[in-house]
């Protein structure tokens, strides 16, 4: 058993070695080639210098290391079993009795703690330095107006719960047209209807223009309110509390990127609540949760297709089939993530799929390696 132990302690330090060193290369690689990238679009507007796009580059480094993590383990650990089966040194350790089960166990658990570091660890840091990216990017790069130009025709719909008039109460704005001036958001043509628990409308309120204040209140200039079957009454300027802000409206249009692991499920219970589409963010939380599930299955992949004796011949093959099924296995994540976008299936099943079905072939492989 001590020696069992030893073993597997000297293979998950190989093995963690070789992974956070492919995972930095590979992440040094992506941002060398996205750092390119921005200097070909400053290039293109003279006023920018080149230090916003070193900054943006910077800003983007813990973004490309989550989205890599997976592939450095996987390659990394293709790297450090093929080494270990080329020294003879798995062989030897079969030979002693222990099997691939037993000395695979403290790898697994080292790529399970890799891939929890980064969600727990990482993603804030990622979330908060890709939105200062973002930020740079579109004040610097691009020409575009703003986040709030995503919204079709320039108007926006907001659902929220509306206390006001009932416990169980829900208003719906609608603005036909919004701008952000001065980090306020200006709106003109807004409506506003107050419903009960049961959907009834209650009141109306209409009012040429508005803004949202900073602390969270919708102030309508002019407004008047129509209930059903009475005559439209003016209420002059008016505050219907909100629980948004300018800075949630724009990001509910930006990418899940922006928001960590832990600011996530809040802010997709106010998407919901607001009337706005919480899939992105939904599948996001979803795949970063399957995110250590997702780096065991890659190191278990990469011990599958690595482990084979030399004697048998086609390592080149093996490993090269290992890597393959890696990227094939990155290829349906991002087929299941676009249905998952669509609404074709649910979050969860689009973020953990992919991954189950990897997990079964990494077994499926171990169990054919292990007992023949």
């Amino acid at each position: 058993m001590l020696i069992a132990r030893t073993i597997s302690i000297y293979i998950a330090k190989q093995f963690s070695f070789a992974s956070v060193s492919m995972i930095l290369a590979l992440t040094a690689l992506v941002s060398l080639f996205d750092f390119i990238d921005l200097l070909r679009r400053v290039a293109t507007k003279p006023h920018v210098s080149t230090s916003i796009a070193t900054s943006i580059a910077l800003y983007h480094i813990p973004n490309f290391c989550m989205q890599i993590l997976p592939f450095g383990i996987l390659l990394g650990g293709i790297i450090c079993f093929w080494r270990l089966t080329r020294s003879s040194e798995l062989i030897v350790t079969r030979a002693a009795g222990i099997s691939a089960w037993q000395f695979l166990t403290a790898p697994v658990v080292c790529a399970f703690m890799l891939g929890l570091f980064s969600i727990m660890v990482i993603s804030p840091i990622s979330s908060n330095l890709f939105r200062k990216a973002e930020i740079l990017d579109q004040t610097y790069l691009n020409t575009n107006g703003g986040k709030l130009t995503t919204l079709s025709g320039g108007s926006l719909w907001v659902r929220q719960s509306d206390q006001g008039l009932g416990l169980k109460g829900v208003a719906i704005l609608h603005a036909q047209k919004v701008k952000v001036q001065n980090n306020v958001l200006h709106m003109e043509g807004i409506s506003i209807f107050r419903l009960d628990d049961n959907d009834h409308l209650l009141v109306r309120i209409e009012s040429p223009s508005g803004y949202l204040e900073h602390q969270h209140y919708w102030v309508l200039n002019n407004a008047r309110s129509i209930k059903p079957d009475k005559l439209p009454v003016n209420l002059g300027t008016i505050k219907l509390p909100t629980n948004l802000s300018l800075s949630n409206i724009e990001e509910s249009f930006s990418s899940p990127d922006t928001l960590s692991f832990w600011s996530l499920p809040g802010f997709i219970r106010l998407l919901n609540e607001s009337g706005f589409s919480s899939i992105s963010h939904r599948l996001r939380f979803q795949a970063l949760l399957a995110q250590p599930l997702l780096a065991c299955t890659m190191a278990l992949v990469a011990a599958g297709f690595a482990t084979r004796s030399t004697r048998r011949g086609g390592v080149a093959r093996m490993i090269g089939s290992g890597v393959a099924a890696g990227f094939a296995l990155f290829t349906i994540s991002k087929i299941a993530e676009q249905f998952g976008e669509s609404g074709a299936l649910p979050a969860f099943m689009a973020a953990w799929a992919p991954t189950a079905a990897g997990l079964c072939l990494a077994i499926s492989l171990l169990i054919h390696l292990e007992d023949g």
